[in-house]
């Protein structure tokens, strides 16, 4: 489906088959099965490479097999990523793991922000998250609930371990990707779309 498919603008960008249109960089790898992206191997990144995006709503809908299951949906990317690692320092990850605490909990930006509530569905079933990034500010729904509101103006924690992002200004326009986390975590991601936001 195009945008000029549907009356909101909304734009998929997964086409339900393959992997057109996406890159995989570090370990792991991405599969197409039963018309849903599902994670599978180490830890790399799935990016989106035809555009850049600013002031849109990116929507994803996915499910986790375990409430353990680790992921990942990251946004305002500055460039292409050369590796799994450079979208943790440089973009946004907004988390998708149930079993973290307040900072580093589904919703969130990763160890930046606060998720205001514990809203993913049990193993199993599907989720919607909406991800509202309007100029530097950004906003998190997961079914329907306000997870996290994000403002860099505000005062963010310090970074505490290596594996956390580097703290720092990002692009109102960047890339956005998808995170394979680990071999155990298998996720699957039904839909990723975008729609334009005035």
């Amino acid at each position: 489906m195009s945008a000029e498919d549907s009356p909101s603008g909304r734009r998929q960008l997964f086409n339900g088959r393959d992997l057109t249109g996406w890159q995989m960089v570090g370990d792991g790898s991405f599969v197409v099965e039963d018309g849903a992206l599902k994670t599978q191997g180490g830890m790399g990144l799935l990016w989106y490479t035809k555009s850049k995006f600013g002031n849109a709503t990116l929507r994803v809908v996915y499910r986790v097999s375990r409430v353990e299951d680790n992921s990942g949906v990251f946004i305002r990317i500055a460039e292409p990523p050369p590796d799994a690692w450079y979208a943790v320092h440089h973009g946004y990850e907004v988390q998708i793991l149930a079993t973290g605490d307040e900072w580093h909990r589904t919703g969130c930006i990763y160890s930046i922000t606060r998720a205001l509530a514990d809203a993913q569905k049990p193993a199993g079933k599907w989720n919607v998250m909406d991800i509202a990034m309007r100029g530097a500010r950004v906003d998190v729904t997961l079914n329907g609930t306000l997870v996290t509101t994000f403002d860099p103006a505000q005062p963010v924690p310090p970074r505490r371990w290596v594996y956390e992002p580097e703290r720092g200004p990002r692009p109102e326009h960047g890339y956005i990707g998808l995170q394979n986390h680990d071999a155990d975590s298998v996720v699957y991601f039904r839909e990723v779309n975008v729609e334009p936001l005035s």
